[in-house]
């Protein structure tokens, strides 16, 4: 019987090196250092026949001529074993995974040598060579993914998630998935000039074409002329006055935090110059509770659309329904709301919440008072802390001095630091808590009543953008079920919801107040209750 690394020497091989431009390969060695070390490990392996075959060229799915032209001439016995960096290297999809694991099988492949292992015809290495192509095309399954979500997160933030367009420039050097996009200091007040030549209504967009780029000579970022349909797309782009779709095509408008370079009613305009090739402006991508609340039923996210009804009499109504998207459940049995209902129902529990401004100020004073006491009880508990810290930490050192001077054993050293050490750790602990503990309990119950006080009265005056932040700041887990809405409210507000009845009740006899005395008796009435206060006591502290 033969030995087996004289079988070995007459399998040929054929040497395959690849490397792709795209994210996936940014820590793969090139091309040629990848020959190298695979040559030095085909002498060390004693494989001296085999033959040399790279591309650049992505893995993640099927197609690559060279590797397809390795597989064929091993079809044909022309070679019996590949050499081959990383096992991601031959594979990072399905079909050619499977394609190596058939060869195995039909027994043409005899091994796959890589520098950490060699592959053979074995159930549990054709298994691992499996496992790890597969590997190999989850991490790029999972890249897609993170490349999605981080693109959709740029875009809620308001940030236009693929590159700038003309006139704009991303930014270099921000903190990588924050970076914003900024205008062109070079070719921004160009491109506004286009605009205002459009705006004009005596340049069709060819004629413009000719004057940016033989008279201005513009040229784009990359030195190339401006072109036709790079024009018409500056025209007829959303992004210029500020929105922008994405993906293209879901409905999901998002307002940038870039500066826009035109405004809605310029755009509009330039559209119904353009004709057919503009696309009119979407009238309906700003709403004030959309991406807060969720369907009771499915858990989807509840979207908002506009609707325009036309009477016979020729007035007109526009209404604003939320819905749920049904993105999950495409039988999902929930109906929509009309807008006007939604608010009914958020001010019902912002009214139940609602104190006077009079109440408010008493309420202020009397934290002011209470809480001046407690404040300079903790203050007296935390520099007492800081004494006994320092005094632990000082007797650590002068353990560390006593062991450099051999005045101590190392055994007696780190038994008596451990104790220390320990009970250093502990009053840090105790010294963390304490700082917490003072924090000023007057601004947490300032913004607390502020809320009460007002939140009502911003969301019946304010816009969208306030309506949001007062649900916001109302509680958590907003969800829409059978036409209701629901909200978790905040746990400091919990107890307003029960005082503020009481204090309605005390204001019912005093309506409208109008003298000092009346005001002063209000003032009575509310330290007569003061249990009202207490119970916001617990939940108005900052937690330890």
């Amino acid at each position: 019987m033969k030995p087996m690394n004289e079988k070995v020497m007459k399998t040929r091989h054929i040497l395959y090196a690849r490397k792709s431009t795209e994210s996936e390969d940014k820590q793969v060695l090139s091309i040629d250092s990848q020959i190298d070390e695979l040559t030095a490990l085909a002498k060390r392996s004693g494989l001296d026949d085999f033959e040399v075959r790279m591309e650049s060229y992505s893995a993640k799915a099927p197609g690559r001529s060279v590797f397809n032209s390795v597989l064929n001439d091993i079809e044909r016995d022309k070679a019996q074993g590949i050499i081959v960096w990383h096992p991601d290297r031959l594979s990072r999809n399905s079909v050619d995974t499977g394609r190596i694991i058939y060869l195995f099988d039909l027994g043409k492949l005899h091994e796959i040598v890589t520098p950490s292992q060699v592959f053979r015809n074995t159930p549990s290495d054709k298994f691992l060579l499996s496992l790890l192509c597969s590997q190999a095309k989850l991490e790029n399954d999972n890249k897609g993914l993170n490349v999605k979500r981080g693109l959709k997160a740029k875009a809620e933030h308001g940030v236009y998630p693929t590159g700038a367009l003309v006139g704009y420039q991303n930014e270099k050097y921000g903190e990588k998935g924050y970076k914003t996009i900024h205008t062109d200091p070079e070719r921004f007040g160009l491109v506004r000039r286009l605009f205002d030549l459009m705006l004009t209504g005596r340049h069709t967009p060819p004629q413009i074409l000719r004057i940016a780029n033989e008279e201005w000579r513009f040229t784009m970022p990359n030195g190339k002329k401006l072109g036709r349909s790079t024009l018409y797309r500056i025209l007829s782009h959303s992004f210029y006055y500020g929105i922008f779709e994405y993906p293209v095509g879901s409905g999901s408008w998002y307002k940038g935090t870039h500066k826009s370079m035109i405004t809605p009613e310029e755009y509009d305009r330039i559209q119904a110059l353009l004709g057919q090739r503009g696309k009119p402006r979407p009238k309906s991508h700003l709403f004030a509770f959309t991406g807060m609340m969720r369907c009771g039923e499915c858990g989807c996210m509840i979207t908002a659309e506009e609707k325009t009804k036309r009477q016979k009499n020729g007035n007109v109504h526009h209404y604003i329904y939320y819905h749920c998207t049904k993105r999950r459940d495409p039988n999902c049995s929930q109906r929509c709301l009309e807008e006007k209902s939604l608010r009914k129902q958020v001010l019902t529990i912002l009214d139940d919440i609602e104190i006077p401004p009079e109440f408010h100020d008493w309420a202020i004073k009397w934290f002011e008072k209470t809480g001046a006491k407690d404040t300079e009880h903790s203050r007296r508990i935390t520099a007492n802390l800081q004494v006994a810290l320092r005094e632990h930490t000082d007797k650590i050192d002068t353990l560390i001095d006593m062991r450099a001077g051999q005045e101590i054993t190392e055994e007696e050293l780190k038994r008596r630091k451990s104790a220390l050490t320990k009970e250093k750790i502990r009053l840090e602990l105790l010294l963390t808590r304490s700082k917490q503990k003072t924090m000023s309990l007057i601004d947490n119950a300032e913004e607390c009543f502020s809320f009460a006080r007002d939140a009502s009265t911003k969301f019946k005056s304010g816009d969208h953008e306030t309506r949001r932040r007062v649900v916001a700041n109302l509680g958590s887990n907003p969800v829409l079920m059978n036409k209701t809405f629901a909200i978790t409210v905040r746990k400091p507000l919990i107890p307003l919801q029960r005082a503020a009845k009481e204090v309605k009740k005390i204001h019912e006899g005093f309506e409208p107040l109008k003298i000092p005395m009346e005001t002063k008796e209000l003032e009575r009435l509310y330290a007569s209750k003061s249990h009202l206060l207490r119970r916001e006591d617990s939940n108005l502290q900052p937690s330890p």
